[in-house]
């Protein structure tokens, strides 16, 4: 099949063909990280703008690196020097740096739905690296390979994915894609961490993480997000702590091959002690190794690299 849509907006407009078909093509670009010249001519001339409205480390140097081994050019807007500062809206900014020719914008903002409206006007790919708490799409579709490369498969396995649910854009990409690849996944967080309906999404709800990570094959633990908190919603860090963080006594329920995952960045010794965060059973920096291999795979598919 050929990836037919202009814009990589969200894991939930897009069928199961369609992300196998994204990771199918990852594999191929996991395998140049491997070799001693990790770069390839294949978007060589295309020049990539990294637009970035919130705070990242690991998203926005994997996009820049991926687009890099690819040899695109990359431009990294800076909101404290730009125009938007003065007045200027968000799409005039990107409607002015489409005039100087440039092919693929990454977008991360605060506010859901902000890359949606910018391609939905540009005639340029999009690619949402998180819009509010709305979805993260990339980081879900790097999970989905992390995962099925360790396990082999998806179809079947238990995942729990614990803490902030309800502001988390991790959360709502990965209930979209492992639902749609028919894996089994449980939520658990404190009541005031669950979105309302969420069950609707065909997903189980716990309040007890033992009896959430029961049996199951991997753990997802979230950052707890307090830049987005408008008010408390988790009495204490020692409250959440003694309920919701995983530890080596909590962990025995799972499956004897559990594996634990975190999108990063890691509050050691509120969702993850350090011995598990580093430990043998923490996939954490495959995450993040497998992150550059999905954005090289999802630039070369919305910018016809042949």
């Amino acid at each position: 099949m050929k990836y037919e849509r202009k814009d990589l907006l969200g894991i939930e407009e897009l069928s199961a063909e369609e992300i196998n078909f994204i990771l199918d093509t990852a594999v191929s670009f996991r395998e140049i990280l491997e070799r001693p010249i990790k770069k390839v001519p294949t978007l060589r001339g295309k020049t990539i703008v990294n637009l970035f409205f919130e705070p990242s480390t690991r998203t926005r140097m994997s996009f820049e690196l991926a687009a890099k081994r690819l040899n695109a050019d990359v431009l990294n807007f800076s909101t404290s020097s730009s125009s938007i500062l003065k007045g200027e809206t968000l799409l005039d900014t990107a409607r002015n740096i489409l005039a100087m020719k440039v092919d693929c914008f990454v977008i991360r903002h605060s506010a859901p739905g902000t890359p949606h409206i910018i391609a939905k006007n540009l005639s340029i790919p999009v690619i949402n690296a998180g819009d509010g708490a709305h979805e993260h799409p990339t980081q879900a579709l790097l999970d989905l390979y992390t995962i099925r490369e360790r396990k082999g498969r998806i179809k079947g396995l238990r995942i729990a994915i614990v803490g902030d649910i309800s502001r988390s854009r991790v959360a709502r990409s990965n209930i979209w894609g492992l639902s749609k690849l028919q894996a089994e996944v449980r939520l658990c967080a404190p009541p005031t961490l669950i979105p309302p309906r969420i069950e609707e999404t065909g997903t189980q709800v716990f309040f007890s993480l033992e009896k959430a990570i029961k049996n199951v094959d991997i753990i997802m633990m979230l950052r707890i997000q307090k830049e987005r908190d408008k008010g408390s919603l988790v009495p204490s860090n020692a409250e959440y702590r003694e309920f919701f963080s995983l530890t080596e006594e909590k962990i025995k329920v799972a499956k004897d091959d559990v594996l634990i995952m975190h999108p990063g960045p890691v509050n050691r010794g509120i969702e993850l002690p350090t011995a598990l965060a580093d430990g043998q059973r923490s996939i954490i920096l495959d995450q993040v190794t497998n992150g550059v291999a999905i954005r090289m795979a999802i630039l070369y598919l919305l910018l016809g690299g042949k």
